[in-house]
Protein backbone atom coordinates (compact mmCIF):
# COMPACT_ATOMS: atom_id res chain seq x y z
CA UNK A 1 0.00 0.00 0.00
CA UNK A 2 2.84 2.42 0.82
CA UNK A 3 4.33 1.90 -2.63
CA UNK A 4 0.98 2.64 -4.23
CA UNK A 5 0.47 5.80 -2.18
CA UNK A 6 3.95 7.10 -2.99
CA UNK A 7 3.45 6.31 -6.68
CA UNK A 8 0.11 8.14 -6.70
CA UNK A 9 1.56 11.19 -4.97
CA UNK A 10 4.52 11.21 -7.35
CA UNK A 11 2.15 11.08 -10.32
CA UNK A 12 0.22 14.03 -8.88
CA UNK A 13 3.45 15.99 -8.44
CA UNK A 14 4.39 15.34 -12.07
CA UNK A 15 0.92 16.22 -13.34
CA UNK A 16 1.02 19.49 -11.41
CA UNK A 17 3.98 20.68 -13.46
CA UNK A 18 1.87 21.06 -16.60
CA UNK A 19 -0.06 23.92 -14.99
CA UNK A 20 3.03 26.14 -14.89
CA UNK A 21 4.45 25.01 -18.25
CA UNK A 22 2.96 28.05 -20.09
CA UNK A 23 4.86 30.36 -17.71
CA UNK A 24 8.09 28.42 -18.18
CA UNK A 25 7.84 28.50 -22.00
CA UNK A 26 6.17 31.85 -22.78
CA UNK A 27 7.36 31.86 -26.39
CA UNK A 28 5.22 28.84 -27.30
CA UNK A 29 1.58 29.08 -28.28
CA UNK A 30 -0.98 26.78 -26.67
CA UNK A 31 -0.94 24.54 -29.75
CA UNK A 32 2.86 24.40 -29.89
CA UNK A 33 3.09 23.53 -26.20
CA UNK A 34 0.48 20.77 -26.42
CA UNK A 35 1.98 19.36 -29.63
CA UNK A 36 5.52 19.46 -28.23
CA UNK A 37 4.54 17.73 -25.01
CA UNK A 38 2.73 14.83 -26.65
CA UNK A 39 5.20 14.44 -29.46
CA UNK A 40 7.78 13.87 -26.72
CA UNK A 41 5.40 11.42 -25.04
CA UNK A 42 5.12 9.50 -28.31
CA UNK A 43 8.90 9.41 -28.71
CA UNK A 44 9.29 8.24 -25.11
CA UNK A 45 6.77 5.44 -25.75
CA UNK A 46 8.61 4.31 -28.88
CA UNK A 47 11.92 4.42 -27.01
CA UNK A 48 10.47 2.38 -24.14
CA UNK A 49 9.21 -0.23 -26.58
CA UNK A 50 12.57 -0.35 -28.32
CA UNK A 51 14.56 -0.75 -25.10
CA UNK A 52 12.24 -3.32 -23.51
CA UNK A 53 13.46 -6.87 -23.26
CA UNK A 54 11.91 -9.42 -25.57
CA UNK A 55 9.71 -8.90 -28.61
CA UNK A 56 7.21 -6.05 -28.39
CA UNK A 57 3.60 -6.48 -29.40
CA UNK A 58 2.26 -3.73 -31.64
CA UNK A 59 -1.42 -2.73 -31.51
CA UNK A 60 -3.91 -3.93 -34.08
CA UNK A 61 -5.75 -1.36 -36.20
CA UNK A 62 -8.72 -1.41 -33.78
CA UNK A 63 -6.48 -1.09 -30.75
CA UNK A 64 -4.60 1.77 -32.37
CA UNK A 65 -7.91 3.46 -33.19
CA UNK A 66 -8.98 3.16 -29.56
CA UNK A 67 -5.62 4.52 -28.44
CA UNK A 68 -5.92 7.47 -30.84
CA UNK A 69 -9.41 8.34 -29.64
CA UNK A 70 -8.65 8.00 -25.95
CA UNK A 71 -5.32 9.81 -26.25
CA UNK A 72 -7.17 12.72 -27.86
CA UNK A 73 -9.58 12.88 -24.92
CA UNK A 74 -7.05 12.31 -22.17
CA UNK A 75 -3.88 13.85 -23.58
CA UNK A 76 -3.64 16.03 -26.69
CA UNK A 77 -7.15 17.51 -26.74
CA UNK A 78 -7.38 17.77 -22.97
CA UNK A 79 -4.04 19.52 -22.57
CA UNK A 80 -4.73 21.95 -25.40
CA UNK A 81 -7.96 22.97 -23.66
CA UNK A 82 -6.09 23.26 -20.35
CA UNK A 83 -3.37 25.49 -21.82
CA UNK A 84 -6.01 27.71 -23.40
CA UNK A 85 -7.79 27.91 -20.03
CA UNK A 86 -4.60 28.92 -18.23
CA UNK A 87 -3.84 31.50 -20.91
CA UNK A 88 -7.23 33.18 -20.50
CA UNK A 89 -8.05 32.66 -16.81
CA UNK A 90 -4.71 32.22 -15.04
CA UNK A 91 -3.63 29.12 -13.11
CA UNK A 92 -5.69 28.99 -9.94
CA UNK A 93 -9.28 28.57 -11.17
CA UNK A 94 -8.52 26.10 -14.00
CA UNK A 95 -6.52 24.11 -11.44
CA UNK A 96 -9.53 23.92 -9.17
CA UNK A 97 -11.93 23.07 -12.00
CA UNK A 98 -9.67 20.25 -13.17
CA UNK A 99 -9.40 19.13 -9.56
CA UNK A 100 -13.10 18.24 -9.52
CA UNK A 101 -12.50 15.36 -11.95
CA UNK A 102 -12.49 12.72 -9.17
CA UNK A 103 -15.99 13.79 -8.15
CA UNK A 104 -17.39 13.52 -11.67
CA UNK A 105 -15.74 10.15 -12.24
CA UNK A 106 -17.21 8.98 -8.95
CA UNK A 107 -20.69 10.21 -9.86
CA UNK A 108 -20.61 8.51 -13.27
CA UNK A 109 -19.31 5.29 -11.74
CA UNK A 110 -21.48 5.29 -8.61
CA UNK A 111 -21.91 1.72 -7.40
CA UNK A 112 -25.38 0.33 -6.84
CA UNK A 113 -26.54 0.68 -3.27
CA UNK A 114 -24.76 3.96 -2.61
CA UNK A 115 -27.34 6.66 -1.90
CA UNK A 116 -27.08 9.90 -3.86
CA UNK A 117 -27.67 11.97 -0.71
CA UNK A 118 -24.40 10.67 0.71
CA UNK A 119 -22.52 12.17 -2.26
CA UNK A 120 -24.17 15.60 -2.06
CA UNK A 121 -22.06 17.11 0.80
CA UNK A 122 -18.78 16.40 -0.97
CA UNK A 123 -20.06 17.75 -4.27
CA UNK A 124 -21.34 20.97 -2.67
CA UNK A 125 -18.06 21.51 -0.82
CA UNK A 126 -16.09 21.07 -4.02
CA UNK A 127 -18.28 23.59 -5.86
CA UNK A 128 -17.91 25.99 -2.92
CA UNK A 129 -14.12 25.69 -3.15
CA UNK A 130 -14.17 26.57 -6.85
CA UNK A 131 -16.42 29.58 -6.16
CA UNK A 132 -14.13 30.81 -3.37
CA UNK A 133 -11.08 30.50 -5.61
CA UNK A 134 -12.84 32.30 -8.45
CA UNK A 135 -13.69 35.14 -6.06
CA UNK A 136 -10.11 35.50 -4.80
CA UNK A 137 -8.00 38.41 -6.03
CA UNK A 138 -4.48 37.05 -6.52
CA UNK A 139 -1.41 39.25 -6.55
CA UNK A 140 0.32 39.69 -9.84
CA UNK A 141 -2.12 41.59 -12.03
CA UNK A 142 -4.16 40.65 -15.03
CA UNK A 143 -2.04 37.68 -16.01
CA UNK A 144 -3.31 35.72 -13.04
CA UNK A 145 -6.95 36.84 -13.09
CA UNK A 146 -8.02 38.43 -16.36
CA UNK A 147 -11.33 40.26 -16.41
CA UNK A 148 -14.37 40.14 -18.61
CA UNK A 149 -15.10 37.85 -21.55
CA UNK A 150 -11.51 36.56 -21.81
CA UNK A 151 -11.60 35.30 -18.23
CA UNK A 152 -14.93 33.51 -18.66
CA UNK A 153 -13.76 32.06 -21.96
CA UNK A 154 -10.88 30.54 -20.02
CA UNK A 155 -13.30 29.09 -17.48
CA UNK A 156 -15.22 27.56 -20.40
CA UNK A 157 -12.03 25.96 -21.71
CA UNK A 158 -11.32 24.61 -18.21
CA UNK A 159 -14.78 23.03 -18.01
CA UNK A 160 -14.32 21.43 -21.44
CA UNK A 161 -10.93 20.10 -20.34
CA UNK A 162 -12.53 18.64 -17.23
CA UNK A 163 -15.25 16.95 -19.29
CA UNK A 164 -12.65 15.61 -21.73
CA UNK A 165 -10.51 13.96 -19.07
CA UNK A 166 -13.54 12.66 -17.19
CA UNK A 167 -14.71 10.90 -20.35
CA UNK A 168 -11.19 9.54 -20.84
CA UNK A 169 -11.04 8.18 -17.29
CA UNK A 170 -14.37 6.36 -17.60
CA UNK A 171 -13.87 4.95 -21.10
CA UNK A 172 -10.20 4.10 -20.56
CA UNK A 173 -11.04 2.04 -17.46
CA UNK A 174 -13.80 0.25 -19.39
CA UNK A 175 -11.41 -0.53 -22.27
CA UNK A 176 -8.81 -1.99 -19.94
CA UNK A 177 -11.42 -4.21 -18.28
CA UNK A 178 -12.53 -5.51 -21.67
CA UNK A 179 -8.93 -6.28 -22.71
CA UNK A 180 -7.18 -8.00 -19.79
CA UNK A 181 -4.62 -9.46 -22.19
CA UNK A 182 -3.08 -6.01 -22.74
CA UNK A 183 -0.60 -5.05 -20.03
CA UNK A 184 -0.57 -1.61 -18.42
CA UNK A 185 2.86 -0.84 -19.90
CA UNK A 186 1.77 -1.85 -23.39
CA UNK A 187 -1.36 0.29 -23.17
CA UNK A 188 0.65 3.27 -21.85
CA UNK A 189 2.99 3.03 -24.81
CA UNK A 190 0.13 2.58 -27.29
CA UNK A 191 -1.55 5.66 -25.87
CA UNK A 192 1.77 7.42 -26.34
CA UNK A 193 1.86 6.45 -30.00
CA UNK A 194 -1.68 7.75 -30.43
CA UNK A 195 -0.87 10.97 -28.60
CA UNK A 196 2.28 11.46 -30.66
CA UNK A 197 0.44 11.03 -33.97
CA UNK A 198 -2.30 13.41 -32.83
CA UNK A 199 0.34 15.92 -31.73
CA UNK A 200 2.03 15.90 -35.14
CA UNK A 201 -1.34 16.38 -36.88
CA UNK A 202 -2.27 19.17 -34.48
CA UNK A 203 0.99 21.02 -35.06
CA UNK A 204 0.79 20.56 -38.84
CA UNK A 205 -2.68 22.15 -38.94
CA UNK A 206 -2.59 24.78 -36.19
CA UNK A 207 1.01 25.03 -34.98
CA UNK A 208 3.57 27.74 -35.63
CA UNK A 209 5.88 27.47 -38.62
CA UNK A 210 9.19 25.75 -37.94
CA UNK A 211 11.14 28.91 -38.82
CA UNK A 212 9.17 30.81 -36.17
CA UNK A 213 9.98 28.20 -33.53
CA UNK A 214 13.66 28.12 -34.48
CA UNK A 215 13.81 31.92 -34.19
CA UNK A 216 12.59 31.93 -30.57
CA UNK A 217 15.04 33.42 -28.11
CA UNK A 218 14.21 30.75 -25.53
CA UNK A 219 13.94 27.80 -27.90
CA UNK A 220 16.24 25.61 -25.81
CA UNK A 221 14.20 26.30 -22.68
CA UNK A 222 10.96 25.68 -24.59
CA UNK A 223 12.32 22.34 -25.81
CA UNK A 224 13.24 21.35 -22.24
CA UNK A 225 9.71 22.18 -21.06
CA UNK A 226 8.22 19.98 -23.79
CA UNK A 227 10.58 17.13 -22.92
CA UNK A 228 9.95 17.44 -19.18
CA UNK A 229 6.17 17.49 -19.56
CA UNK A 230 6.15 14.81 -22.25
CA UNK A 231 8.46 12.32 -20.58
CA UNK A 232 7.92 13.19 -16.92
CA UNK A 233 4.40 14.58 -16.66
CA UNK A 234 2.93 12.15 -19.18
CA UNK A 235 4.81 8.90 -19.79
CA UNK A 236 6.31 8.49 -16.32
CA UNK A 237 3.22 9.88 -14.57
CA UNK A 238 1.02 7.40 -16.46
CA UNK A 239 3.23 4.52 -15.39
CA UNK A 240 3.20 5.69 -11.77
CA UNK A 241 -0.55 6.15 -11.75
CA UNK A 242 -0.97 2.64 -13.17
CA UNK A 243 1.12 1.29 -10.28
CA UNK A 244 -1.11 3.14 -7.80
CA UNK A 245 -4.26 1.93 -9.54
CA UNK A 246 -3.13 -1.67 -9.29
CA UNK A 247 -2.11 -1.53 -5.62
CA UNK A 248 -4.84 0.70 -4.15
CA UNK A 249 -8.62 0.84 -4.11
CA UNK A 250 -10.36 3.18 -6.53
CA UNK A 251 -11.53 5.35 -3.64
CA UNK A 252 -8.02 5.90 -2.32
CA UNK A 253 -6.71 6.59 -5.82
CA UNK A 254 -9.43 9.19 -6.25
CA UNK A 255 -8.29 10.90 -3.07
CA UNK A 256 -4.69 10.94 -4.28
CA UNK A 257 -5.68 12.86 -7.42
CA UNK A 258 -6.03 15.86 -5.08
CA UNK A 259 -2.24 15.94 -4.97
CA UNK A 260 -2.22 17.18 -8.59
CA UNK A 261 -4.20 20.26 -7.57
CA UNK A 262 -2.13 20.96 -4.49
CA UNK A 263 1.18 20.58 -6.33
CA UNK A 264 -0.08 22.73 -9.22
CA UNK A 265 -1.02 25.54 -6.84
CA UNK A 266 2.32 25.23 -5.06
CA UNK A 267 4.27 25.39 -8.33
CA UNK A 268 2.20 28.38 -9.48
CA UNK A 269 2.93 30.32 -6.32
CA UNK A 270 6.65 29.49 -6.51
CA UNK A 271 7.05 30.27 -10.23
CA UNK A 272 5.02 33.48 -10.08
CA UNK A 273 6.71 34.67 -6.88
CA UNK A 274 3.80 35.13 -4.50
CA UNK A 275 2.01 33.25 -1.74
CA UNK A 276 -1.73 32.54 -1.62
CA UNK A 277 -4.17 34.91 -0.01
CA UNK A 278 -6.30 33.70 2.91
CA UNK A 279 -9.30 33.13 0.64
CA UNK A 280 -7.19 30.97 -1.65
CA UNK A 281 -6.02 28.91 1.31
CA UNK A 282 -9.62 28.58 2.48
CA UNK A 283 -10.74 27.59 -1.02
CA UNK A 284 -8.04 24.93 -1.22
CA UNK A 285 -9.02 23.56 2.17
CA UNK A 286 -12.71 23.43 1.27
CA UNK A 287 -11.81 21.79 -2.01
CA UNK A 288 -9.76 19.07 -0.32
CA UNK A 289 -12.42 18.47 2.33
CA UNK A 290 -15.01 18.12 -0.42
CA UNK A 291 -12.96 15.50 -2.26
CA UNK A 292 -12.29 13.59 0.95
CA UNK A 293 -15.98 13.70 1.86
CA UNK A 294 -16.86 12.34 -1.56
CA UNK A 295 -14.34 9.52 -1.22
CA UNK A 296 -15.62 8.62 2.23
CA UNK A 297 -19.16 8.51 0.93
CA UNK A 298 -18.02 6.30 -1.94
CA UNK A 299 -16.51 3.83 0.50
Amino acid sequence: MLTGILAGLAAGALWGLVFVAPDLAPGLTAVDLAAGRFACYGLAALLAMGLARGPQRWPTSRQLGAALGLSLLGFSGYYLLLVLAIRDAGVEVPTLVIGTIPVWVMLLGKPQGLLWRKLLPGLLLTVAGVVLMAGAQPHGGEHLMPAGAVYWRGIGFAVLAMLSWTAFAVWNAAWLKRHPDVSVTEWTNWLGIGAGLAAVALWAVLGSESKVLLALDGRANAAMVCIATGVGSTWLATVLWSVASRRLSASLCGQLIVSETLFALLYAFVVQGHWPQPMQVLASGVFVVGIVASIRAHR
